[in-house]
Parts: C-alpha cells; structure tokens; sequence
C-alpha cells in the first residue's frame, strides 16, 4: 500500500510540475486547439462558428465587430506588447545585445524565414491566388516550441533553450515587420498622424524613464485605436509601445518598468490570450474545403514550409556558420540535437495562423485549407522534434 501511495505522490509531483512553466502552457494551448478542432468537426460546428465569427449584438468600436476580431485585434495587441518588451530586453541586455551572441541566431532566423516561404511559393508556383500565403510558414510559435522542448525534460544542454529563444525572439521581429510591410492593403494618413504623434509622446516619456504604468498604459490604447483604424494592422502597435518602455532604473523608485511589465503580463500571454487565440482560430473541418481546383496545394505548401523549409533553414545555417567560422555552435550542443531544435521550430502554429487570416481576409475557405496545412506541418514538427531531442538527451 505503502509502494502504491509512494508511486502515486511521484505521479502526482511530476503532474503538477508538467502543468506549470512553459510545459502547462504549451499543454494548455494544445488543448484549446484541440477543443477548436473538436467542435468545428462536431454538430456543434455551426454554434462554435456563430459565437466566434457571427456580428455582436453590440460593439464599442464598429471595426471590431466580432469576437474573433477582438481576439485577433485586440488582445493580440497585448500579445504583441509582451513579445516587444522581450525584444527590447534582448536586444540592450540579453542574448542579441553583442555582435557575437547575435550572428547565430539571427543568421538562422533569417534563414528559418526565407527557405519556408521560397518552400511555399515552390509548391504554389504557377497559382498566383495563393501567393499571398508565402509568409504563413515563415514563423514560429514560440510558446509551442519552447514548451515542446520543456517536455522532452532533464538530459540537455541549457544553450539549446536559450538559442530557440532567441532564434525565436529574432523570428517575432521578422513576422511583425512581414504583418506591417506586406499585409498592409491601404493607409488613412490622418489616422497614421495621430498614431505618430501618440507614439512621440510614449518615446519621450521613455527617454525621461517616467515610471507611471498607468499612463504608458492610457496612450498604449491611444496608439492602438489610432493604429486599428490606419490600415496597418493594429497589433503592429503592440510591438511599437512596448519599445518605448524604459528598460533603465527608473529615477524615482530605482524600478524597471519593463521588466515589471513583462513579468506581469508573461503569464496572462501563456495562459489566457494565446489558448484564447488557439481557440478561436484553429476550428477548421478537417474533411472539407476542397472545392477549388488550387486549393489542394495549399496546406501541402504550408505543411511542407513548416516541416522542411524551416529544419533545414536553421539547421543548414548552423552548421554553415559552424564550417565557414561565422559563428560557434550553441555550446556543449550535438548535432542530432541541433537538428532536433531546428525540426522544433517548424511549429507555427499562433503566428502562421494570425497570418494565415490576414493572407487572405476575403477568402475564408483559402484561410481554412492553410489552418489545414499549419495543423499538420506544426504535429509533424512537433512529433519529430520531440523524439530527436528525446533520443539525444544526455544519461541522467
């Protein structure tokens, strides 16, 4: 009995530990997927739809006019927010802050970008509707990813974690200057003005280290407002208010505002908005959509993006910049394990579906069969991931 309660305490422990940390979230947003995938395959389809994408009876702001789009809209923003406090914070005093910790990561970044979307636009070629899809493969989720490797547990070198960090970090920056660049169809420049000039004020305030949340919080919303109705897409103003927040002391209280606001929000992004984003995006009918001549090759040029394009873009850069002396390998790292994180980071699953949506926001079917291929090509990467890193693990 004795043996029994002993066996069930350890489980309990290690269960415990599992829902916590990077894992729990990475296990939590499975689940949403999982639960959105569930209900858009089950004769609750029309409801789960109707809730998410149906107009709301009623809406403060009338560009949002549903609950998707305030997912996508506007808690993304804040999602975006985080993701740029943690740029910033790398760039003046983390991993990307010296030339040297730099060049690895942000030559496999660049490569883990490029060879997805050249991946993609082979496979699409001659079909000019779905070129707008190149970037879906192009980023990769790092909540996923990171959570993935949490899983695989004890027996790795700690560089492995803090490389896909900061592959990934460079890889966020990457997708938001893709989502302003290329997926911004107009501009209101009037609109544009008042977001320009909110942001003056923000970086001003930062350069001055005014340690205020509330206020930085107050013209925050300013700028997203302005920026929603600009034409660029309103969670690039996310990116640009968290760089105006102060990383230095403040010289009032000797508090970084940054990394109070970082560590305050990291676990509402893990467990509330990106589940929350899961969940409303990653419905898709998995027997349907078939209905145009092109569409088939669509999530195969997803899939194969995210799966091929991205291991052997970051993986190729490694060990290019390993063999030409650009850069060291991440230390006490071997090369099954190298190629496990880079196979790892063909999960794309939160950004490659948030630009799925905006690729193609008059065809919803396009949107479906992407989710179809970013579903795929992320498990396969996943899988793969896990049972390299798995199997490369060091003897305890």
């Amino acid at each position: 009995m004795s043996r029994s309660r002993h066996a069930f305490t350890r489980l309990s422990t290690r269960l415990m530990r599992l829902a916590g940390g990077e894992a729990g979230a990475a296990l939590l947003l499975m689940g949403a997927a999982a639960a959105a995938i569930g209900l858009a395959n089950s004769p609750w389809h029309d409801g789960y739809h109707h809730a998410l994408h149906g107009p709301l009876a009623w809406t403060p702001i009338a560009k949002l006019a549903s609950l998707e789009l305030w997912i996508n809209d506007g808690l993304m923003a804040l999602f975006f927010f985080v993701v740029g406090l943690e740029i910033k914070r790398e760039v003046l005093d983390g991993q990307l802050a010296s030339p040297e910790r730099r060049r690895l990561p942000v030559l496999a970044a660049i490569a883990g970008m490029a060879l997805p979307a050249l991946v993609y636009l082979a496979v699409t070629r001659g079909q000019p509707a779905l070129a707008p899809g190149w970037a879906i493969p192009a980023a990769t989720d790092i909540a996923f990813a990171v959570g993935v490797l949490a899983l695989v547990g004890r027996g790795l070198p700690a560089s492995l974690r803090l490389f896909l960090l900061t592959v990934a970090i460079v890889d966020d920056l990457g997708a938001v200057a893709i989502i302003a660049l290329a997926y911004t169809p107009s501009i209101a420049l009037g609109w544009l003005g008042i977001a320009a000039a909110i942001l003056l004020v923000l970086a001003l305030l930062g350069l001055r280290r005014f340690p205020h949340a509330s206020v930085y919080a107050v013209l925050a919303a300013g700028l997203w407002f302005a920026v929603l109705h600009s034409g660029v897409h309103a969670t690039v103003a996310g990116v640009l208010a968290a760089f105006t927040i102060p990383l230095a002391p403040s010289r009032e209280n000797g508090d970084s505002l940054l990394l109070r606001l970082e560590h305050g929000l990291a676990p509402w992004n893990a467990y509330l908005i990106v589940p929350l984003f899961g969940f409303a995006n990653a419905g898709v009918a998995l027997g349907g959509g078939q209905t145009e001549g092109h569409s088939a090759a669509l999530p195969l040029a997803v899939a194969a993006g995210l799966f091929v394009g991205k291991q052997a873009g970051i993986f190729g850069a490694i060990l290019l910049a390993e063999r030409t002396g650009f850069a060291e390998r991440p230390a006490g790292a071997t090369t099954r394990q190298l190629w496990g994180l880079s196979v790892l980071c063909g999960i794309g699953f939160t950004m490659s579906l948030f630009i799925a949506n905006l690729a193609f926001p008059a065809n919803p079917e396009l949107v479906d069969q992407a989710k179809l291929g970013i579903v795929g090509g992320s498990i396969l990467a996943a899988l793969l991931g896990f049972v390299l890193l798995r199997a490369g693990r060091e003897p305890d």
